[in-house]
């Protein structure tokens, strides 16, 4: 076991999923307040039919040419959904669950004609779809972890912005901030936080390194800069114990790994979270009630005495 954790390859793995859950835990943060966390799973799912199709035009599996067709996939997803709320009465959620449905059943269909195909089977694709960071290799690492920073680093030197374009866009366009260009910013962020993380969770559940980690943060504070950092902190250590898990295993997927280890930090954070946690509103409670029962037992007294 440790020398499969000790090597280096693994241990190159294990730092791009770390930094990747790191990635997805801040703009999953952003996704959470815009109320967009469905948006997520729509666009990841949307993303399949261009990782076939960037394979089947190169004829080779490079990740950084699947990651361009993923990202142009989903962009291509991300303006159907906006082009079907504008010009049909279909509300935001169906109008997703449509793009979500029919781009996902065009990337299987397409997936099976490739591995019916000469060598079809070998190509690896099939680990796009629960992922699978045990084939990655040195370059798939680099670009991941380069694309990973990148969005880091785009949220973090804009950290002000991004928080009036999230609370209060009207004060923010009174700034003479453009809320067009901030929304145009904000999906490519996400596309790109989506796409370099569909070889490692997998297009189905990459949604969720989005989803839990920010609503796990939310349990622990009500400062969105903390949250944003805890929410981080949970995306890192799902990514690097769930790769870690995997990698143990023979073939095993990591995706599902990544998936449970942000799930049991949900779990610690259901439970014990300051701010809502379950324990603690079972303490709260139980406090007040003792304190009634004080207030309760002071008044009875105050009467008795009254009365004498």
């Amino acid at each position: 076991m440790w020398s499969i954790l000790l090597s280096s390859n693994t241990q190159w793995v294990l730092i791009s999923t770390m930094i990747l859950g790191i990635a997805a835990g801040i703009i999953g943060c952003l996704a959470y307040w815009r109320k967009q966390s469905l948006m997520s799973d729509a666009l990841a799912h949307a993303s399949l039919p261009g990782v076939v199709l960037a394979f089947l035009v190169v004829g080779e599996k490079n990740l950084f040419i699947m990651i361009i067709g993923a990202a142009i996939s989903a962009l291509l997803g991300a303006f159907f959904i906006q082009w079907i709320q504008t010009v049909t009465r279909v509300s935001a959620d169906t109008a997703m669950g449509m793009v979500l449905s029919v781009f996902f059943g065009l990337g299987i269909m397409l997936l099976t004609v490739v591995n019916r195909t000469a060598g079809g089977n070998q190509s690896g694709l099939d680990g796009f779809i629960f992922g699978q960071a045990a084939s990655m290799v040195r370059s798939d690492v680099y670009t991941m972890t380069s694309l990973a920073l990148f969005v880091i680093f785009v949220v973090v030197i804009g950290f002000k912005e991004w928080k009036l374009y999230l609370f209060d866009a009207g004060f923010a366009k009174g700034l003479g901030l453009s809320l067009t260009w901030m929304n145009m910013l904000y999906t490519a962020v996400l596309v790109i936080t989506i796409v370099i993380g569909i070889q490692a969770v997998g297009v189905i559940l990459i949604a969720a390194l989005l989803i839990i980690p920010p609503v796990s943060a939310r349990y622990w504070t009500q400062s969105f800069k903390w949250m944003v950092l805890l929410s981080a902190l949970v995306g890192g250590i799902a990514g690097s114990a769930g790769t870690a898990i995997s990698a143990l295993g023979s073939g095993w997927p990591t995706g599902p790994f990544i998936v449970v280890a942000a799930a049991a930090c949900f779990v610690i954070s259901l439970l014990f979270g300051k701010e809502k946690g379950v324990l603690i509103q079972y303490m709260q409670f139980k406090a007040q009630k003792r304190q009634a029962e004080r207030e309760r037992l002071k008044a009875q007294l105050y009467t008795k005495g009254a009365e004498s």
